[in-house]
């Protein structure tokens, strides 16, 4: 996957801007993934829902543990990766492509800016 136009939280989400539109495609981390463990179930925000930078917006639920899924970006939720709830499963074998959770139609744009890039998530993370 090319990480250009991919940002990255402190908790671990990753937001990928659609080019040319204010379309963001939201999923956590490798790094999380493994983190977490077998992913069992998600639970998402409604279509059309509010959310918010930093606030949990649904839950992941793994064998080890549950964890908040936050908004990594504030804006309208269009739309969730329903495939997840036959195979919860992608969130591990593919956090990047097929793992998605939601897309999210920005409505502060520049937040995006201030995340953080691949690589200052990687030194976070210790993957220098």
């Amino acid at each position: 996957m090319d990480f250009a136009n991919v940002r990255f939280t402190k908790e671990h989400e990753w937001v990928r801007l659609d080019k040319g539109s204010n379309l963001a495609t939201v999923g956590i981390t490798d790094f999380a993934a493994g983190e977490l463990g077998d992913v069992v179930f998600v639970e998402f925000p409604k279509v059309g829902q509010q959310v918010k930078a930093m606030e949990p917006m649904g839950t992941i639920e793994a064998v080890k543990t549950v964890a908040d899924l936050f908004a990594p970006v504030t804006g309208t939720v269009k739309e969730i990766n329903n495939e997840l709830n036959d195979d919860p499963a992608m969130v591990g074998s593919s956090p990047y492509e097929k793992g998605w959770f939601v897309k999210i139609a920005l409505s502060k744009p520049d937040e995006f800016e201030k995340l953080m890039k691949k690589d200052e998530y990687d030194k976070m993370v210790g993957k220098e």
